[in-house]
């Protein structure tokens, strides 16, 4: 598929010789709202931005919030709240925003929004533990076919949504039933890994940025990814294609800003992300999370939004996740 009400503190984090603050709109240049936990893709990109953006030198400091709740509807409604009366705060978001939207799980969508830029594109990763039984995809496929209710699938967003979505059609790539797969939800990336971690589920299905995280620590293997073609960081990971599976699927991940943005203040988000784009620092951050780059500014990237949730209709019907239009 192509791709298309109080605050809480978290950390304080040293990047470069800028200190970057956690607690909400503290003297920082831009602060990034992450609708979802610690560890997840949100926050590991939101974070990824603010450390390009700060060692770069285009900016002073940025500071992090998380605001979990509603699937990142609560974020959203706090955005939308808020306006620009809190100063610069740019909410990180991706495919969830479509899917959520069509699914009825937030009464909010991108057009609610100033969308600013699209920064990344992650592909789909499936991870066990390092201990697990499954050496290969084809031996997870094998069990589904087998007895599909044996086979827990660990995802960081709710039923439905992009995690569930992916991996059902990575299992119907492979004649089964994606309506079949058990899923189970948790809150954020990051305790779907623990959850895997922890044995409660045999399979993960998140980012890639957040496998590459668990499997570099030793803890877990990467089965296979949803790229089209082998990744030019990390070509010894198998993608479905290569394994004869007809599926491809890439998250995009960007930035959203409050309605009504006034056109100077995009102006000023966009030059920044723009210049952003050509520096060593943000090459670093990049390839460390296994990302493309998929820069695109707000009318390249609405046109984006729009095509892929005439996409994402079609397959979610198809799945029986939405029911189709009469």
């Amino acid at each position: 598929m192509k791709l298309f009400k109080s605050f809480k503190s978290v950390k304080t984090t040293i990047i470069a010789a800028s200190l970057v603050l956690s607690s909400p709109l503290a003297i920082a240049d831009t602060h990034f709202l992450i609708p979802g936990g610690p560890g997840g893709g949100w926050d590991t990109t939101a974070r990824g931005i603010g450390e390009g953006l700060v060692k770069s030198g285009i900016e002073g400091n940025a500071s992090f919030q998380n605001m979990s709740g509603g699937g990142g509807g609560r974020a959203i409604a706090y955005l939308i709240e808020s306006g620009t009366k809190k100063g610069d705060i740019l909410m990180v978001n991706s495919t969830p925003i479509v899917l959520r939207a069509l699914s009825g799980r937030i009464p909010y969508s991108y057009r609610d929004l100033t969308p600013v830029a699209s920064m990344v594109a992650d592909y789909g990763a499936f991870v066990v533990r390092n201990d697990s039984p499954f050496k290969t995809w084809e031996d997870v496929i094998k069990s589904i076919k087998e007895d599909p209710s044996s086979i827990k699938v660990a995802g960081g967003s709710a039923r439905g949504s992009m995690d569930h979505l992916v991996a059902a059609q990575a299992v119907k790539a492979a004649g089964i039933d994606g309506r079949r797969l058990r899923y189970i939800p948790y809150d954020a990336g990051g305790k779907a890994k623990a959850g895997l971690l922890s044995g409660e589920v045999n399979l993960l299905s998140t980012g890639l940025s957040e496998a590459l995280e668990v499997a570099n620590g030793g803890q877990a293997r990467i089965l296979a990814v949803t790229s089209g073609k082998p990744l030019p960081d990390y070509p010894e990971i198998p993608t479905l294609k290569s394994l004869g599976y007809d599926m491809e699927f890439v998250n995009w991940r960007g930035l959203f800003a409050a309605p009504n943005l006034p056109a100077e203040k995009l102006a000023q988000y966009t030059k920044k992300l723009r210049e952003l784009q050509s520096t060593p620092e943000w090459e670093a951050v990049r390839a460390r999370n296994g990302w493309l780059n998929l820069f695109q500014e707000k009318d390249e990237f609405i046109k984006s939004l729009e095509a892929q949730e005439a996409q994402l209709k079609v397959v979610m019907e198809e799945l029986g996740f939405i029911r189709a239009a009469r």
